[in-house]
């Protein structure tokens, strides 16, 4: 049975994929802080990824698939942020993909696996406010990229998927939010049924770098509520 690792299953996009992957008839092993429960061929794994301790305890994982798709975001002037926030952005979006990889990298060499992570259209391009965001994601492109070089002999493929915004619970607690015309935003579903396409490829042809974003640009700034 193919078995899949996957990050930030609790809610999002994640889920969308845990979801997906399941009903391709994949085992997987869902890595969050909250609990989620599938009917079958599931196991939850409670981790704080931004403990690389925790990250190093993990039990051996069989696996031929690997999705980074945990993150967070914090949009604000860089003096404003806290060590706490910028930590935190480091450890989960950046950190914990490495070491996850660190950690899984026998499992997935000797199943000829898949890597795919969850970057952002912020690696692409430079946006005020989003410096320390922008700088965890692009560094995640650059490892992806620079790890299938080091793997792509020993039949590991490793792909990056630079996302636009995307309704989810994402936003939450930032001040600004998806706007409200569906052309202005992607889905998690339909995320999630293109990397079954992307995993679904021939085996001598990898998918390294792809961006997926809205037909459209808009935002909404949420109101404040005194």
């Amino acid at each position: 049975m193919n078995t899949a690792v996957v990050t930030g299953v609790s809610s999002g996009i994640g889920k969308e994929i845990a979801k997906a992957l399941l009903d391709e008839g994949y085992f997987v092993y869902g890595l969050s802080r909250t609990p989620m429960e599938f009917k079958k061929n599931y196991e939850h794994i409670l981790i704080d990824l931004t403990n690389a301790k925790a990250i190093e305890n993990l039990p051996k994982l069989k696996c031929n698939l690997l999705i980074n798709a945990a993150g967070i975001g914090y949009f604000q002037p860089l003096e404003t942020m806290s060590f706490a926030q910028i930590e935190k952005l480091i450890d989960l979006n950046l950190k914990a993909p490495i070491l996850l990889s660190n950690k899984l990298l026998r499992s997935l060499r000797e199943n000829e696996g898949v890597i795919i992570n969850l970057s952002s259209i912020e690696a692409t391009k430079s946006s005020r406010f989003s410096s320390v965001y922008s700088a965890t994601k692009s560094g995640l492109t650059a490892f992806s990229n620079a790890l299938f070089e080091e793997v792509r002999k020993q039949n590991i493929k490793c792909t990056t998927i630079h996302l636009g915004m995307t309704k989810t619970n994402f936003f939450n607690k930032l001040n600004f939010e998806c706007s409200d015309d569906k052309l202005c935003s992607l889905e998690a579903h339909s995320i999630a049924k293109f990397i079954i396409d992307i995993i679904k490829l021939p085996k001598q042809m990898v998918a390294n770098e792809i961006t997926l974003q809205p037909q459209r640009v808009g935002i909404k700034k949420k109101q404040k509520n005194y």
